[in-house]
């Protein structure tokens, strides 16, 4: 490998060019808003080897903290409102699986959204879980997933008397936000703990302008990741308990999952990653936030007059199972919107279309596109000129596009949100990976178990789940998202003309 192959020089020279994040993680690479905030953070961590130490003598052990690190991840806890906090350096899927492993015993039932991320089909699989789902409802005309229901939930739960836990993943990637106090009260009527995978949501507690945390709402257990909206490295996260009984006590089993959390955590974890899960929390702390509030809600004031392309915006809360909207994430759609290529006619454009131009033309890196929209993360730390920027392409775009004539053309319309798609169970996900499997072309692949999961990544939120049946609606998404050339993941053969399946008798 050559000297400037070398991933570090990479990143160097990606760091000198003029793109400019709209992904996590939070710090979007900057040492602060105008150059003026968490310089100390910086200034210490401008060399990562000089403070990269282990377990000595008075820096503590995160697997069995008595002082520093206990006393601040206390601290943590009072900040966020917890009766206990913990620090993640597996990011939020360490604390997703000792979530779901703590709460339901081996073989037990748990009540799930079904457009979690696939770090809680994981934890199902790794303990056999039995999974029932509740599923987000259609946001119409945007191709984006809503809320959860309280209705939903309740109705899920007298279905399956025998589930154990009930796990919601609020704010969506989106910034959708379910009504997680109604659902709360449901759940506890039931006498189960509520976990939330709040990953997109660490910043919530920092201003008025952004939704209530559901740790105030009545959630049990709360995850979140640091790294995706505040200002710490990637990989950073907590896991928040609050106990909700009337008595003081906790629904959660606080024993067993403190005891997952110290199966799923590295034995050597990062001082350098907890010190920026502190750091960043004591940070926000200290900011002042109203500047970036005022440059957010004139880009959105901006983005709101576009006349093709549609931004998701307050005017969906109370529709669609919408509680509340994170006004933080840039969420644009493109459907029913068409281009006017000169040997083509009329084409349809589509999330990745949008993606790419902003991308390739303007040098701005969203954080994720879907079929018929793309999604950016924007954070204190972002700059004026960065969401300046992002302004002034999208609505350039939005001048070059029309609306008028187009019919979709693909195989499913792009009509419906694939995470409000049903699919059928034919078994469990731990025994499907545990059958015989065979490989079959994926255009044939109607009517069999999957073996595999299917997804698109980001989000990470499975189309389809081992043990379920592939069937004729979710394949053509499937095959309409592959052909799109959108990042459609999951399956062993990566160039997705296969998939692995349930080799029947």
């Amino acid at each position: 490998m050559r000297q400037e192959e070398l991933l570090i020089n990479r990143l160097a020279a990606y760091a000198r060019s003029d793109m400019y994040p709209f992904h996590m993680p939070g710090h979007k690479r900057r040492t602060g808003p105008e150059e003026s905030f968490m310089n100390s953070f910086t200034d210490s961590f401008t060399n990562p080897f000089a403070v990269d130490i282990t377990e000595i003598e008075g820096f503590d052990n995160l697997h069995h903290p008595e002082g520093i690190l206990k006393d601040s991840m206390k601290w943590a806890a009072d900040v966020y409102g917890a009766d206990q906090t913990y620090y993640l350096i597996n990011g939020s899927t360490g604390g997703i699986l000792a979530a779901v492993c703590g709460s339901v015993p081996r073989g037990g039932r748990i009540l799930v959204s079904r457009n979690c991320h696939k770090s809680v089909y994981h934890g199902i699989c790794l303990n056999q879980l039995k999974t029932s789902y509740v599923y987000p409802q259609e946001i119409e005309g945007l191709g984006i997933q809503g809320g959860i229901t309280a209705e939903d939930v309740d109705r899920m739960l007298n279905r399956y008397m025998d589930t154990q836990a009930v796990l919601i993943v609020c704010p969506t990637y989106d910034g959708i936000v379910s009504d997680i106090e109604a659902i709360a009260r449901i759940v506890h009527r039931a006498g189960l703990p509520l976990i939330v995978d709040e990953a997109h949501g660490a910043h919530f507690r920092y201003d008025a302008m952004f939704p209530v945390s559901a740790l105030d709402l009545g959630a049990d257990v709360v995850i979140q990741s640091v790294h995706k909206t505040l200002p710490s490295l990637t990989q950073t996260a907590l896991l928040h308990i609050k106990c909700n009984r009337p008595d003081g006590g906790c629904y959660a089993d606080r024993e067993r999952i403190d005891r997952y959390i110290h199966m799923v955590q590295s034995s050597s974890p990062s001082y350098v990653l907890m010190a920026s899960i502190e750091n960043s929390i004591y940070q926000m702390e200290q900011t002042d936030t109203a500047p970036y509030g005022k440059q957010l809600h004139r880009l959105r004031r901006r983005l709101g007059q576009m006349r093709h392309l549609r931004l998701a915006d307050t005017g969906l809360i109370g529709q669609a199972g919408i509680r509340d909207l994170d006004i933080s994430k840039i969420v644009v759609s493109t459907r029913g919107t068409c281009l006017y290529p000169a040997e083509d006619g009329l084409t349809g454009f589509t999330g990745a279309q949008l993606d790419d131009i902003l991308r390739r033309e303007y040098h701005l890196e969203m954080e994720m596109c879907g079929a018929d929209y793309v999604t950016a993360i924007t954070t204190v730390m972002d700059s004026g000129e960065g969401l300046e920027r992002l302004g002034d392409a999208l609505t350039r775009i939005d001048s070059q596009l029309t609306d008028a004539g187009y019919k979709p053309d693909g195989r499913s319309g792009n009509q419906k949100s694939v995470y409000s798609m049903r699919c059928d169970t034919a078994m469990s996900m731990g025994e499907a990976m545990e059958e015989k499997m065979a490989s079959v072309g994926l255009e044939d692949s109607a009517g069999c178990i999957s073996g595999e999961f299917v997804y698109i990544y980001p989000p990470g939120i499975p189309i389809v789940a081992p043990g379920e049946w592939i069937s004729r609606p979710i394949l053509e998404v499937i095959l309409e998202y592959r052909d799109k050339g959108l990042p459609v993941q999951g399956p062993a053969d990566q160039s997705l003309r296969t998939i692995r399946v349930v080799q029947k008798d």
